[in-house]
Protein backbone atom coordinates (compact mmCIF):
# COMPACT_ATOMS: atom_id res chain seq x y z
CA UNK A 1 0.00 0.00 0.00
CA UNK A 2 1.26 3.72 -0.75
CA UNK A 3 1.26 4.83 3.07
CA UNK A 4 1.12 8.74 2.95
CA UNK A 5 3.58 9.56 6.13
CA UNK A 6 3.85 12.84 7.65
CA UNK A 7 7.30 13.35 6.11
CA UNK A 8 5.79 12.89 2.72
CA UNK A 9 2.34 14.81 3.48
CA UNK A 10 -0.68 13.00 1.51
CA UNK A 11 -1.40 16.05 -0.89
CA UNK A 12 2.54 16.01 -2.29
CA UNK A 13 1.76 12.26 -2.70
CA UNK A 14 -1.55 12.55 -4.35
CA UNK A 15 -0.04 15.52 -6.36
CA UNK A 16 3.42 14.80 -7.10
CA UNK A 17 3.43 14.88 -10.78
CA UNK A 18 0.99 17.62 -11.19
CA UNK A 19 1.66 19.89 -14.30
CA UNK A 20 -1.11 22.36 -15.14
CA UNK A 21 1.71 24.78 -17.43
CA UNK A 22 2.85 26.86 -14.33
CA UNK A 23 4.26 26.17 -11.36
CA UNK A 24 2.31 28.84 -9.49
CA UNK A 25 -0.93 27.28 -10.63
CA UNK A 26 -0.12 23.71 -9.55
CA UNK A 27 1.55 25.88 -6.06
CA UNK A 28 -2.31 26.98 -6.03
CA UNK A 29 -3.76 23.97 -7.22
CA UNK A 30 -2.85 22.51 -3.42
CA UNK A 31 -3.36 25.16 -1.94
CA UNK A 32 -6.56 24.79 -2.60
CA UNK A 33 -6.65 21.83 -1.55
CA UNK A 34 -5.78 22.40 1.68
CA UNK A 35 -7.80 25.23 2.15
CA UNK A 36 -11.24 22.67 1.30
CA UNK A 37 -10.02 20.25 3.63
CA UNK A 38 -9.48 22.30 6.84
CA UNK A 39 -12.67 23.91 5.65
CA UNK A 40 -14.82 21.81 4.20
CA UNK A 41 -18.13 22.69 4.30
CA UNK A 42 -17.51 26.49 4.16
CA UNK A 43 -17.79 28.51 1.26
CA UNK A 44 -15.12 29.48 -0.61
CA UNK A 45 -14.53 33.02 1.02
CA UNK A 46 -15.16 31.34 4.32
CA UNK A 47 -12.64 28.61 3.77
CA UNK A 48 -10.17 31.08 2.01
CA UNK A 49 -10.28 32.80 5.07
CA UNK A 50 -9.20 36.29 3.89
CA UNK A 51 -9.45 38.92 0.70
CA UNK A 52 -6.55 38.14 -1.31
CA UNK A 53 -6.84 34.14 -0.64
CA UNK A 54 -10.18 34.21 -1.81
CA UNK A 55 -9.17 36.32 -5.18
CA UNK A 56 -6.86 33.73 -5.87
CA UNK A 57 -8.96 30.66 -5.62
CA UNK A 58 -11.71 32.47 -7.67
CA UNK A 59 -8.92 33.29 -10.48
CA UNK A 60 -7.53 29.98 -10.60
CA UNK A 61 -11.22 28.51 -10.90
CA UNK A 62 -11.64 31.11 -13.87
CA UNK A 63 -8.54 29.99 -15.63
CA UNK A 64 -9.18 29.12 -18.44
CA UNK A 65 -5.94 27.44 -19.28
CA UNK A 66 -6.74 25.00 -16.43
CA UNK A 67 -8.18 21.81 -17.60
CA UNK A 68 -10.27 20.18 -14.94
CA UNK A 69 -8.53 16.85 -16.42
CA UNK A 70 -5.13 17.79 -15.47
CA UNK A 71 -6.36 18.84 -12.14
CA UNK A 72 -7.21 14.78 -11.38
CA UNK A 73 -4.56 13.68 -14.03
CA UNK A 74 -1.97 12.95 -10.86
CA UNK A 75 -4.93 11.89 -8.63
CA UNK A 76 -6.01 8.96 -11.22
CA UNK A 77 -2.02 7.91 -12.09
CA UNK A 78 -1.67 7.53 -7.85
CA UNK A 79 -4.69 5.78 -8.08
CA UNK A 80 -3.83 3.08 -10.47
CA UNK A 81 -0.38 2.99 -8.26
CA UNK A 82 -2.05 1.93 -5.24
CA UNK A 83 -4.65 -0.35 -7.53
CA UNK A 84 -1.42 -2.56 -8.63
CA UNK A 85 -0.62 -3.71 -4.61
CA UNK A 86 -4.20 -6.04 -4.96
CA UNK A 87 -5.13 -8.82 -6.37
CA UNK A 88 -9.00 -8.06 -6.95
CA UNK A 89 -9.75 -4.20 -7.62
CA UNK A 90 -13.31 -2.97 -8.12
CA UNK A 91 -13.89 -0.46 -10.65
CA UNK A 92 -17.71 1.14 -9.68
CA UNK A 93 -19.20 3.79 -11.75
CA UNK A 94 -22.42 5.46 -11.56
CA UNK A 95 -23.75 9.04 -12.36
CA UNK A 96 -25.28 11.36 -9.47
CA UNK A 97 -26.73 14.51 -10.15
CA UNK A 98 -25.71 18.48 -9.34
CA UNK A 99 -28.45 20.14 -8.30
CA UNK A 100 -27.73 24.14 -8.62
CA UNK A 101 -31.50 25.03 -9.45
CA UNK A 102 -31.87 29.06 -8.63
CA UNK A 103 -28.20 29.54 -8.86
CA UNK A 104 -27.25 32.07 -11.73
CA UNK A 105 -24.72 29.70 -13.80
CA UNK A 106 -24.36 29.73 -17.31
CA UNK A 107 -23.68 26.08 -19.16
CA UNK A 108 -26.13 23.78 -16.82
CA UNK A 109 -29.25 21.97 -18.23
CA UNK A 110 -32.32 20.03 -17.25
CA UNK A 111 -32.21 17.42 -14.54
CA UNK A 112 -34.21 14.15 -14.04
CA UNK A 113 -37.27 17.05 -14.05
CA UNK A 114 -36.84 19.45 -17.11
CA UNK A 115 -37.28 22.27 -14.80
CA UNK A 116 -34.28 22.08 -12.61
CA UNK A 117 -30.87 23.18 -13.90
CA UNK A 118 -27.37 21.41 -12.88
CA UNK A 119 -25.06 18.92 -14.26
CA UNK A 120 -23.74 15.64 -13.85
CA UNK A 121 -20.19 13.61 -13.11
CA UNK A 122 -20.24 9.96 -13.57
CA UNK A 123 -17.13 8.96 -12.18
CA UNK A 124 -15.40 5.31 -12.06
CA UNK A 125 -14.22 4.57 -8.15
CA UNK A 126 -11.87 1.97 -7.20
CA UNK A 127 -12.31 -0.11 -3.89
CA UNK A 128 -10.96 -3.13 -2.47
CA UNK A 129 -12.68 -6.63 -2.37
CA UNK A 130 -12.91 -5.22 1.25
CA UNK A 131 -14.07 -1.83 0.16
CA UNK A 132 -10.69 -0.05 0.97
CA UNK A 133 -11.36 3.54 -1.42
CA UNK A 134 -8.71 3.37 -3.19
CA UNK A 135 -9.29 6.62 -5.66
CA UNK A 136 -11.24 8.09 -8.86
CA UNK A 137 -9.49 6.85 -12.02
CA UNK A 138 -12.05 8.27 -15.01
CA UNK A 139 -14.78 10.46 -14.79
CA UNK A 140 -17.18 12.23 -16.62
CA UNK A 141 -18.94 15.57 -16.31
CA UNK A 142 -21.70 17.24 -18.78
CA UNK A 143 -25.04 19.04 -18.59
CA UNK A 144 -28.00 18.25 -20.97
CA UNK A 145 -29.44 20.14 -23.44
CA UNK A 146 -33.19 20.90 -23.46
CA UNK A 147 -35.37 19.40 -25.61
CA UNK A 148 -36.42 19.96 -29.04
CA UNK A 149 -39.66 20.81 -29.93
CA UNK A 150 -40.19 17.21 -30.78
CA UNK A 151 -39.63 16.05 -27.30
CA UNK A 152 -36.05 15.21 -29.02
CA UNK A 153 -32.92 16.06 -26.79
CA UNK A 154 -29.91 16.68 -28.77
CA UNK A 155 -26.48 16.41 -27.48
CA UNK A 156 -24.32 13.01 -27.10
CA UNK A 157 -26.04 9.99 -25.81
CA UNK A 158 -25.57 9.46 -22.73
CA UNK A 159 -26.05 5.75 -22.58
CA UNK A 160 -22.64 5.28 -23.93
CA UNK A 161 -21.00 6.28 -20.52
CA UNK A 162 -21.23 2.91 -19.75
CA UNK A 163 -19.74 0.93 -22.59
CA UNK A 164 -17.17 3.41 -22.76
CA UNK A 165 -16.44 3.42 -19.01
CA UNK A 166 -16.07 -0.25 -19.60
CA UNK A 167 -13.44 0.52 -22.06
CA UNK A 168 -11.26 2.03 -19.73
CA UNK A 169 -11.30 0.05 -17.20
CA UNK A 170 -10.04 -2.87 -20.01
CA UNK A 171 -7.36 -0.50 -20.94
CA UNK A 172 -5.90 0.04 -17.42
CA UNK A 173 -6.24 -3.73 -16.88
CA UNK A 174 -3.45 -4.55 -19.75
CA UNK A 175 -1.56 -1.94 -17.88
CA UNK A 176 -1.59 -4.00 -14.33
CA UNK A 177 -1.40 -7.50 -15.66
CA UNK A 178 -1.21 -8.59 -11.36
CA UNK A 179 -4.48 -7.01 -10.75
CA UNK A 180 -7.65 -8.54 -11.53
CA UNK A 181 -10.25 -5.62 -12.67
CA UNK A 182 -13.83 -5.91 -11.97
CA UNK A 183 -16.51 -3.13 -13.24
CA UNK A 184 -19.29 -2.76 -11.19
CA UNK A 185 -22.57 -1.05 -11.81
CA UNK A 186 -26.07 -0.75 -11.43
CA UNK A 187 -29.10 -1.36 -13.44
CA UNK A 188 -28.91 1.48 -16.03
CA UNK A 189 -25.56 -0.41 -16.95
CA UNK A 190 -27.66 -3.53 -17.89
CA UNK A 191 -26.67 -3.36 -21.30
CA UNK A 192 -25.97 -5.76 -24.31
CA UNK A 193 -23.81 -3.45 -26.22
CA UNK A 194 -20.90 -3.23 -23.15
CA UNK A 195 -21.01 -6.94 -22.77
CA UNK A 196 -20.65 -7.16 -26.19
CA UNK A 197 -17.90 -4.88 -25.52
CA UNK A 198 -16.26 -6.66 -23.21
CA UNK A 199 -16.41 -10.11 -25.41
CA UNK A 200 -15.59 -8.34 -28.61
CA UNK A 201 -12.37 -7.40 -26.47
CA UNK A 202 -11.92 -10.87 -25.00
CA UNK A 203 -12.67 -9.61 -21.63
CA UNK A 204 -9.70 -7.91 -20.06
CA UNK A 205 -11.49 -6.70 -16.98
CA UNK A 206 -14.70 -9.01 -15.80
CA UNK A 207 -18.00 -6.75 -15.51
CA UNK A 208 -20.46 -7.51 -13.00
CA UNK A 209 -23.75 -5.51 -13.04
CA UNK A 210 -27.22 -5.42 -11.77
CA UNK A 211 -29.70 -6.46 -14.22
CA UNK A 212 -32.95 -4.69 -14.64
CA UNK A 213 -34.30 -7.00 -17.84
CA UNK A 214 -36.02 -10.07 -17.71
CA UNK A 215 -34.94 -10.70 -21.25
CA UNK A 216 -36.24 -13.68 -23.60
CA UNK A 217 -33.42 -15.99 -23.98
CA UNK A 218 -32.95 -18.28 -27.47
CA UNK A 219 -34.67 -21.39 -26.13
CA UNK A 220 -38.13 -19.51 -25.60
CA UNK A 221 -37.62 -19.31 -21.66
CA UNK A 222 -37.07 -15.97 -19.77
CA UNK A 223 -34.05 -14.92 -17.65
CA UNK A 224 -35.40 -14.81 -14.34
CA UNK A 225 -37.50 -18.01 -13.91
CA UNK A 226 -34.61 -19.85 -16.31
CA UNK A 227 -31.94 -19.00 -13.21
CA UNK A 228 -34.39 -20.25 -10.65
CA UNK A 229 -35.47 -23.25 -12.18
CA UNK A 230 -33.77 -25.05 -10.14
CA UNK A 231 -32.74 -25.92 -6.35
CA UNK A 232 -30.97 -23.05 -4.48
CA UNK A 233 -27.58 -23.47 -4.20
CA UNK A 234 -27.83 -22.26 -0.57
CA UNK A 235 -28.34 -19.19 1.63
CA UNK A 236 -27.17 -15.83 3.07
CA UNK A 237 -27.86 -13.56 6.17
CA UNK A 238 -26.75 -10.08 6.88
CA UNK A 239 -28.26 -7.69 8.67
CA UNK A 240 -29.34 -4.69 6.43
CA UNK A 241 -29.62 -1.00 7.92
CA UNK A 242 -32.73 1.16 8.13
CA UNK A 243 -34.04 2.23 4.56
CA UNK A 244 -36.20 5.19 4.98
CA UNK A 245 -39.11 4.60 7.49
CA UNK A 246 -37.83 0.60 7.87
CA UNK A 247 -35.94 -0.37 10.83
CA UNK A 248 -32.84 -2.20 9.70
CA UNK A 249 -33.21 -6.18 10.27
CA UNK A 250 -31.79 -9.48 9.34
CA UNK A 251 -31.99 -10.67 5.79
CA UNK A 252 -31.93 -14.07 4.66
CA UNK A 253 -31.86 -15.00 1.26
CA UNK A 254 -31.38 -17.84 -1.28
CA UNK A 255 -28.92 -18.04 -3.92
CA UNK A 256 -28.88 -19.21 -7.62
CA UNK A 257 -26.98 -18.96 -10.48
CA UNK A 258 -27.43 -19.89 -14.18
CA UNK A 259 -24.77 -19.85 -17.09
CA UNK A 260 -27.29 -18.60 -19.81
CA UNK A 261 -26.85 -17.20 -23.78
CA UNK A 262 -27.99 -13.53 -24.11
CA UNK A 263 -29.71 -12.76 -27.43
CA UNK A 264 -27.21 -9.87 -29.02
CA UNK A 265 -28.92 -9.39 -31.74
CA UNK A 266 -28.37 -10.91 -35.50
CA UNK A 267 -28.66 -14.75 -34.22
CA UNK A 268 -25.69 -13.64 -31.64
CA UNK A 269 -25.61 -14.46 -28.07
CA UNK A 270 -23.34 -13.14 -25.19
CA UNK A 271 -22.82 -15.80 -22.13
CA UNK A 272 -23.22 -14.63 -18.53
CA UNK A 273 -23.87 -16.15 -15.50
CA UNK A 274 -27.02 -14.47 -13.92
CA UNK A 275 -27.31 -14.59 -10.06
CA UNK A 276 -30.50 -14.05 -7.96
CA UNK A 277 -30.63 -13.52 -4.39
CA UNK A 278 -34.08 -13.42 -2.83
CA UNK A 279 -35.12 -12.88 0.57
CA UNK A 280 -37.41 -15.27 2.04
CA UNK A 281 -39.38 -15.03 5.51
CA UNK A 282 -39.81 -11.15 4.83
CA UNK A 283 -41.24 -9.67 7.75
CA UNK A 284 -45.20 -8.58 7.18
CA UNK A 285 -44.62 -4.96 6.30
CA UNK A 286 -41.41 -5.27 4.66
CA UNK A 287 -40.42 -4.98 0.88
CA UNK A 288 -38.54 -8.31 0.31
CA UNK A 289 -34.45 -7.70 -0.83
CA UNK A 290 -33.96 -9.36 -4.18
CA UNK A 291 -31.12 -8.50 -6.43
CA UNK A 292 -30.62 -10.19 -9.72
CA UNK A 293 -26.86 -9.74 -11.01
CA UNK A 294 -25.44 -10.37 -14.42
CA UNK A 295 -21.41 -10.84 -15.12
CA UNK A 296 -19.48 -12.82 -16.87
CA UNK A 297 -17.44 -14.77 -14.41
CA UNK A 298 -18.39 -18.29 -14.51
CA UNK A 299 -19.62 -19.09 -10.84
CA UNK A 300 -20.71 -22.80 -10.20
CA UNK A 301 -20.17 -22.98 -6.56
CA UNK A 302 -21.72 -21.06 -2.97
CA UNK A 303 -18.63 -19.88 -2.54
CA UNK A 304 -18.29 -18.00 -5.66
CA UNK A 305 -21.86 -16.71 -6.17
CA UNK A 306 -21.40 -15.57 -2.45
CA UNK A 307 -18.37 -13.72 -3.58
CA UNK A 308 -19.91 -12.14 -6.50
CA UNK A 309 -23.01 -11.05 -4.80
CA UNK A 310 -20.23 -9.03 -1.89
CA UNK A 311 -18.31 -7.99 -4.79
CA UNK A 312 -21.58 -5.97 -5.88
CA UNK A 313 -22.46 -5.24 -2.42
CA UNK A 314 -19.90 -3.10 -2.37
CA UNK A 315 -20.76 -0.54 -4.69
CA UNK A 316 -22.47 1.26 -2.00
CA UNK A 317 -19.14 2.81 -1.42
CA UNK A 318 -19.40 4.90 -4.44
CA UNK A 319 -22.80 6.30 -2.81
CA UNK A 320 -20.61 7.11 0.26
CA UNK A 321 -18.66 9.00 -1.56
CA UNK A 322 -21.11 10.61 -3.40
CA UNK A 323 -22.34 11.42 0.14
CA UNK A 324 -19.14 12.98 1.48
CA UNK A 325 -19.07 15.18 -2.23
CA UNK A 326 -22.40 16.53 -1.69
CA UNK A 327 -23.15 17.17 1.84
CA UNK A 328 -19.41 17.43 3.18
CA UNK A 329 -18.15 19.35 0.69
CA UNK A 330 -21.56 20.89 -0.14
CA UNK A 331 -20.60 21.20 -3.87
CA UNK A 332 -24.13 22.06 -4.92
CA UNK A 333 -23.84 25.40 -3.28
CA UNK A 334 -21.09 26.33 -4.90
CA UNK A 335 -21.70 30.16 -6.79
CA UNK A 336 -18.92 29.96 -9.45
CA UNK A 337 -21.15 31.34 -12.44
CA UNK A 338 -20.16 29.08 -15.09
CA UNK A 339 -20.18 25.21 -15.48
CA UNK A 340 -16.03 25.27 -16.31
CA UNK A 341 -15.48 26.63 -13.26
CA UNK A 342 -17.72 24.04 -11.41
CA UNK A 343 -15.47 21.57 -13.30
CA UNK A 344 -12.56 22.94 -11.84
CA UNK A 345 -13.50 22.90 -8.56
CA UNK A 346 -15.32 19.34 -8.59
CA UNK A 347 -12.08 18.17 -9.69
CA UNK A 348 -10.12 19.31 -6.60
CA UNK A 349 -13.28 18.11 -4.29
CA UNK A 350 -13.21 15.05 -5.92
CA UNK A 351 -9.63 14.20 -4.40
CA UNK A 352 -10.80 15.64 -0.88
CA UNK A 353 -14.16 13.56 -0.80
CA UNK A 354 -11.89 10.50 -1.39
CA UNK A 355 -9.62 11.13 1.13
CA UNK A 356 -12.12 11.59 3.62
CA UNK A 357 -13.79 8.22 2.79
CA UNK A 358 -10.31 6.75 2.82
CA UNK A 359 -9.32 7.28 6.09
CA UNK A 360 -13.12 6.09 7.42
CA UNK A 361 -12.55 2.82 5.60
CA UNK A 362 -8.53 2.06 6.64
CA UNK A 363 -9.47 2.99 10.37
CA UNK A 364 -12.01 0.24 10.00
CA UNK A 365 -10.06 -2.23 7.66
CA UNK A 366 -6.48 -1.69 9.08
CA UNK A 367 -7.21 -0.11 12.98
CA UNK A 368 -3.60 -0.57 14.58
CA UNK A 369 -1.59 0.93 11.93
CA UNK A 370 0.33 4.03 13.25
CA UNK A 371 -1.81 7.28 12.84
CA UNK A 372 1.40 9.05 12.13
CA UNK A 373 1.58 7.46 8.97
CA UNK A 374 -1.55 9.60 7.89
CA UNK A 375 -1.87 12.67 9.72
CA UNK A 376 0.57 15.40 10.77
CA UNK A 377 1.69 15.57 14.29
CA UNK A 378 -0.31 18.75 15.04
CA UNK A 379 -3.75 16.81 14.04
CA UNK A 380 -2.79 14.24 16.56
CA UNK A 381 -2.15 17.08 19.16
CA UNK A 382 -4.90 18.95 18.00
CA UNK A 383 -7.14 15.85 18.53
CA UNK A 384 -6.43 15.07 21.65
CA UNK A 385 -6.69 18.63 22.83
CA UNK A 386 -10.18 19.08 21.78
CA UNK A 387 -11.26 15.72 22.90
CA UNK A 388 -9.42 16.69 26.50
CA UNK A 389 -7.82 13.19 26.11
CA UNK A 390 -4.33 12.10 27.19
CA UNK A 391 -2.64 11.25 23.98
CA UNK A 392 -0.72 8.16 23.77
CA UNK A 393 2.60 8.19 22.62
CA UNK A 394 2.02 6.52 19.36
CA UNK A 395 -1.57 6.68 19.02
CA UNK A 396 -3.06 3.85 16.67
CA UNK A 397 -4.88 4.84 13.22
CA UNK A 398 -8.47 3.60 14.50
CA UNK A 399 -7.93 5.42 17.60
CA UNK A 400 -6.94 8.93 15.86
CA UNK A 401 -9.77 8.50 13.34
CA UNK A 402 -12.22 8.03 16.21
CA UNK A 403 -10.45 11.11 17.84
CA UNK A 404 -11.50 13.12 14.89
CA UNK A 405 -15.12 11.37 14.48
CA UNK A 406 -15.73 12.42 18.71
CA UNK A 407 -14.68 15.87 17.62
CA UNK A 408 -17.17 16.03 14.98
CA UNK A 409 -20.02 14.61 17.58
CA UNK A 410 -19.49 10.57 17.16
CA UNK A 411 -20.24 9.98 20.94
CA UNK A 412 -17.82 6.74 20.84
CA UNK A 413 -20.05 4.64 23.05
CA UNK A 414 -19.56 0.18 22.95
CA UNK A 415 -22.84 0.59 21.11
CA UNK A 416 -22.14 3.37 18.70
CA UNK A 417 -20.05 1.10 16.64
CA UNK A 418 -17.43 2.47 14.41
CA UNK A 419 -17.94 6.16 13.36
CA UNK A 420 -19.50 7.38 9.86
CA UNK A 421 -17.97 9.67 7.14
CA UNK A 422 -19.97 12.36 8.58
CA UNK A 423 -19.07 13.35 12.19
CA UNK A 424 -15.18 12.15 10.55
CA UNK A 425 -15.04 15.14 8.06
CA UNK A 426 -16.78 17.51 10.51
CA UNK A 427 -14.23 16.56 12.75
CA UNK A 428 -11.54 16.71 10.44
CA UNK A 429 -13.02 20.34 10.21
CA UNK A 430 -11.98 21.68 13.68
CA UNK A 431 -9.12 19.41 14.05
CA UNK A 432 -7.00 21.29 11.05
CA UNK A 433 -8.33 24.80 12.28
CA UNK A 434 -6.39 23.09 15.86
CA UNK A 435 -3.20 22.42 13.61
CA UNK A 436 -2.95 25.22 11.88
CA UNK A 437 -3.21 27.01 15.05
CA UNK A 438 -0.35 25.18 17.14
CA UNK A 439 1.98 25.31 13.87
CA UNK A 440 0.91 29.38 14.15
CA UNK A 441 1.94 29.31 18.10
CA UNK A 442 5.20 27.64 17.25
CA UNK A 443 5.96 30.03 14.58
CA UNK A 444 5.29 32.88 16.77
CA UNK A 445 7.63 31.26 19.90
CA UNK A 446 4.52 31.14 22.06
Amino acid sequence: MNIMTEATQWMDVEFKNLDLGDARLDKRARKIVEQFMTNLSASIPQGCGGWSETMATYRFLENEAVEWRNIMAPHWEQTQIRMTKHPVVLCIQDSTELNYNGQQITGLGPLSYESQRGMYLHPTYAVTPERLPLGVVDAWMWAREQRDADGVRPGMKESIRWPEGYARVAEMAAEMPGTRLVYVADREADMIELMKCAHDAGTPADWLVRAKTNRALPDGGKLWSTTTAGEPLGEITFMMGPRGTQKGRKVRQQLWAKEVDLPAGRATTVKATCIIAREIDTPVGSEAVEWRLLTNRSATTLDEVVELVEWYCARWEIEIYFHVLKNGCKVETMQLGHIEKIERALALFMVVAWRIAFLMRLGRTCPDLDARNFFDPDEIRGAYLLTKQPKPDSPTLNEMVRMVARVGGFLGRKSDGEPGVKTIWQGLQEVRIAALTLQALRDEGT
